[in-house]
């Protein structure tokens, strides 16, 4: 019989502990702060032999000892502990450690910190679970509570992420209305100012997906009056060709826009996938002749 891992013979020291009845004089409190200890030391012990979901069990256990003893700070801390270590394979049981670390925090009033744990698993719904979905109700989520802690620059770049999940989605009116309020919370600041022309071309492109260019254009004025430079800018002259090229069918001037703007301004992977929609929207199109 293979001899035990230190890991393996403290998870069982702590087990034993956790389920052992108080003696006289100890509290019940005591024995499972021991048992915590116990435990959070299996699972460092498992990490260094690299078995990430036994480490990520033993944490929780610990967060479970933590909570009995109504330490939510450290109960809070084992959950996120048992999430980074749940990362490595397991994004299913991550999510439910960072829900439970969320808990601790939200009740605390810790929204800060809160905000950042759901962002974290917008994240894991994005590149590990592939569900933008959800991935867009925790990066909304998060963006509230950062706005509500006054975190307003990192609350922008949540909305945004939400926003462009929104557009993936097909959410084509939320997905204006985010980078709208994205735009406008930008427009305040120096430092943030250059960035409004991107929110309101992706809020255009959004539109023109929807082939609604009656509001595509209402909204080119509406976001000249906002910023009086937006109408002379690169951006603003490729929506409006892009608005003469559907109303016309014209497919290649459409074409020769998109790749005049891609020589001077790199289109990124969402631009691409947003624009070739909007260009089989074309197609589609029956002429009237």
């Amino acid at each position: 019989m293979p001899a035990k891992s230190p890991a393996q013979s403290l998870l069982e020291k702590a087990d034993k502990k956790a389920n052992s009845s108080a003696g006289w004089f100890s509290s019940s409190s005591t024995k499972f702060e021991e048992a915590g200890d116990l435990y959070q030391q299996a699972a460092n012990a498992f990490k260094i032999d690299k078995l990430f979901r036994e480490a990520g069990d033993a944490h929780a256990r610990e967060a479970e000892c933590r909570e009995k003893c109504q330490e939510s700070n450290e109960a809070a801390q084992a959950w996120w502990n048992a999430a980074k270590a749940y990362k490595r394979g397991h994004p299913d049981l991550a999510i439910q450690a960072l829900s439970q670390t969320i808990t601790h925090l939200t009740k605390g009033g810790r929204f800060r910190q809160a905000a950042d744990r759901e962002k974290e698993i917008g994240q894991i719904y994005l590149q590990e679970l592939n569900d933008l979905r959800k991935a867009c109700e925790s990066y909304e989520r998060a963006a509230e509570w950062y706005s509500q802690e006054d975190a307003q620059a990192t609350a922008n770049a949540c909305y945004k992420d939400a926003a462009d999940l929104h557009a993936d989605l097909e959410q084509y009116p939320q997905a204006i209305a985010r980078y709208e309020q994205v735009a406008n919370g930008s427009l305040s600041s120096p430092l943030t100012k250059y960035s409004v022309k991107e929110y309101w071309l992706r809020a255009s492109l959004c539109a023109l997906a929807m082939g609604d260019t009656v509001t595509a254009k209402r909204n080119l004025t509406k976001y000249s009056s906002l910023d009086t430079t937006f109408s002379s800018t690169r951006e603003a002259k490729f929506v409006n060709i892009l608005i003469d090229a559907i109303e016309g069918g014209d497919q290649e001037m459409f074409t020769g826009a998109v790749y005049e703007f891609d020589q001077v301004i790199k289109l990124d992977n969402w631009k691409t996938n947003i624009l070739l929609k909007i260009k089989r929207g074309i197609d589609e199109e029956p002429s009237l002749t």
